[in-house]
């Protein structure tokens, strides 16, 4: 069943929480903004808009893809500075959206949720935030994405450390990096970016590598005003533009699942790179992958490899022991001194939704209804037992490749037509059937199966060895999906108080 807009007239306006003003919080709200609901706020813990765009400012932070496709499709942007932006100008791009379309009078700051329960005799959601005030909502909507928790290595010793230490995703602005002895541990995505940004000003830095990325050219270009002019002033050349880059996206991601054939033209493609910027074999062989691509989230980036071949920086490949007083000691006995020492070792990816406790129908805690294998949610979006819940960017809806804004937008809308079925019957909630749920994971989990997720570790498989976090498909393939709200996979439920 699908809802077309204009269809809430006449009809009860369902009360909406929405928590975490990033991407997909904003996204939601401008969705059910542009439908006629206006009874929706957004609860944010910080003090502004952004998500990981706000946290996330250690020096070089940007985005791998390409902004005319990483933006809301509804809210162009002519003047981008350059195609991959950086970190302040995604963060501008996203105040400045929430401000023109007036969402900051609907987000409150400062308020993080640290507990939600459904009541079958309201039919509503009470949530609980820090400081012990409660809300009470129609509907809750989680938009806090999957990467909102830094994840900290278990080292002995770390502790210990006399020197300055931090996690690149809180990176501490105050500490002077020029002439230091800086340790980094971990080569993930934002290594890639932050490392060409301070090996220069370091007087040594060691990168504690424990497995290879695969690393891509980015094909990076800065605009200048006659880009500015003709996206502007003739929209096709910008969508030309997006969509170029939403079509490479879908096929690069076919290669993951589908059509395997691809992966050898990227695997060629990582490696004619990586030939041609670092000459020295040795320190090639050191950062050539030794499992299949695509199996841990692959790189882009001009400049992470020449910084790699300076004379100041060193790729330690040898396992750390442990952290001392004034360094980091290897599996070899070899002790690496260190004035600071950098954590480039990402998210809690697999813990959705902590440390919130939620509480569904029966009072059921959603962490024991998930247990120890792990998120799931069908569509990635609802959860059986817990009604007029929905998770954005949930399980099983991180890309491999491509714009998890496009993602959004495709649960976003799907969000909407629910919400407008709730509109037409007040006093009613919705709970998506288990035996629908049930059949969309069985068959999620046969296409990831055939995955190269399976091949190694990473962030998006947790510790039972389950891949909660990536869609294996296209995310054209998730739009069809999710294009209409199918009132007969839900059980339309009246609350006990109008029973």
């Amino acid at each position: 069943m699908s809802m077309a807009r204009g269809e809430t007239q006449n009809t009860a306006s369902p009360s909406v929480i929405i928590v975490g003003a990033g991407f997909a919080g904003l996204g939601i709200a401008m969705e059910l903004q542009r439908a006629g609901f206006s009874d929706f706020t957004i609860l944010e813990r910080a003090d502004d808009v952004g998500g990981v765009w706000r946290e996330n400012t250690y020096p070089g932070a940007g985005c791998d893809i390409p902004s005319p496709l990483y933006s809301y499709s509804y809210e162009p942007k002519s003047d981008w500075p350059k195609r991959f932006s950086l970190q302040p100008d995604i963060l501008e791009y996203m105040r400045d959206v929430a401000s023109r379309r007036g969402l900051f009078e609907h987000i409150r700051f400062g308020t993080e949720v640290t507990e939600a329960e459904f009541s079958e005799d309201a039919g509503q959601w009470t949530v609980r935030v820090s400081g012990g005030a409660e809300l009470t909502a129609d509907v809750v909507i989680m938009a806090a994405g999957q990467l909102s928790r830094p994840s900290m290595p278990r080292m002995p010793g770390i502790e210990k450390f006399e020197g300055q230490s931090f996690h690149s995703a809180e990176w501490d602005h105050n500490v002077a990096l020029e002439g230091k002895r800086i340790a980094v541990v971990g080569t993930g995505a934002s290594a890639v970016q932050f490392v060409p940004a301070i090996a220069p000003d370091a007087a040594h830095l060691t990168l504690f590598q424990r497995s290879a990325a695969w690393v891509l050219p980015k094909p990076d270009v800065e605009y200048r005003p006659w880009h500015h002019t003709v996206f502007k002033r003739i929209p096709p050349v910008r969508l030309a533009e997006r969509f170029g880059f939403w079509a490479l996206c879908e096929f690069l991601s076919l290669g993951l699942v589908d059509i395997p054939a691809i992966q050898p033209m990227v695997v060629r493609i990582a490696e004619n790179h990586l030939r041609n910027q670092v000459p020295d074999p040795e320190l090639r062989a050191k950062l050539t992958p030794d499992y299949p691509a695509g199996c841990k989230r692959g790189l882009f980036s001009n400049d992470y490899f020449p910084a790699l071949t300076r004379p100041n920086v060193t790729v330690e490949t040898t396992g750390i022991r442990e952290v001392t007083e004034t360094g980091v000691v290897t599996e070899d006995g070899v002790h690496h001194e260190a004035d600071v020492i950098i954590y480039g070792t990402g998210f809690k990816g697999t813990e959705f939704l902590w440390p919130m406790k939620i509480f569904g129908a029966g009072r059921q805690a959603l962490q024991d209804v998930w247990g120890p294998k792990g998120a799931r949610a069908y569509l990635g979006m609802a959860i059986p037992e817990f009604p007029n819940l929905f998770v954005m960017y949930g399980p099983n809806t991180n890309l491999g490749v491509g714009s998890i804004v496009y993602m959004i937008e495709s649960q976003a809308r799907y969000i909407r037509q629910a919400v407008e079925v709730l509109a037409r019957r007040p006093g009613r909630y919705l709970s998506v059937r288990p035996d629908v749920e049930e059949a969309f994971d069985a068959k999620l989990q046969k296409r990831l199966d055939l995955s190269p997720w399976n091949f190694c570790s990473s962030w998006y498989r947790n510790a039972a060895g389950r891949i909660t976090n990536n869609w294996p498909g296209t995310v054209s393939a998730y739009r069809r999906k999710t294009r209409r709200f199918k009132l007969s996979d839900y059980q339309l439920v009246s609350a006990r108080k109008g029973s």
